[in-house]
């Protein structure tokens, strides 16, 4: 697929995301019990399985994006779980990017994370692992000049008895 066609395709899919309803379970408006995700309408007469107006639509095939960039991160690159530095190494940086397992703790969150940058991986998910790398580094600091000491005008102290005479 050229790189073109993948544009044209995640417009679309963004236009056809735009207009998908948001699917819900039918009558989780009125419980507190019931969770909003989906879940298919079974009842025999169930207004919403029999499409009535007036209902939440339901699920169906019309409703789905263009099949060749389904799954991809909106910047048109595959995502790739990542859990240890090995992982890194399956990736390719100009059409995968990567996303740390939830499980990964900080610690091997920083070693993955530099090695990314060296291999040029995008992360999507880096948390507070690249503040901390970020901290680490030293930052570059400017060269200080001579200090030019600007001696500022003083005003000669006046006496108690000199304020009263012009006043």
């Amino acid at each position: 697929m050229s790189n073109s066609e993948k544009k044209r395709l995640m417009k679309t899919r963004k236009r056809i995301n735009q207009k998908r309803p948001h699917f819900t379970q039918f009558e989780s408006w009125r419980f507190d019990r019931i969770k909003d995700h989906w879940k298919r309408p079974k009842g025999v007469d169930n207004h919403m399985r029999q499409e009535k107006r007036g209902w939440p639509k339901v699920v169906k095939v019309g409703y789905g994006g263009p099949k060749a960039v389904r799954g991809l991160h909106p910047s048109g690159l595959e995502e790739v779980m990542i859990y240890n530095i090995a992982d890194l190494a399956l990736i390719d940086p100009d059409t995968q990017v990567a996303r740390l397992g939830g499980s990964v703790g900080i610690k091997k969150r920083i070693a993955i994370l530099n090695e990314a940058i060296s291999q040029g991986v995008k992360v999507l998910n880096p948390g507070k692992a690249k503040d901390l790398i970020e901290s680490e580094q030293p930052e570059p600091e400017p060269e200080e000049e001579a200090p030019v000491e600007d001696e500022p005008d003083e005003e000669e102290p006046v006496e108690d008895d000199e304020k009263e005479k012009s006043e």
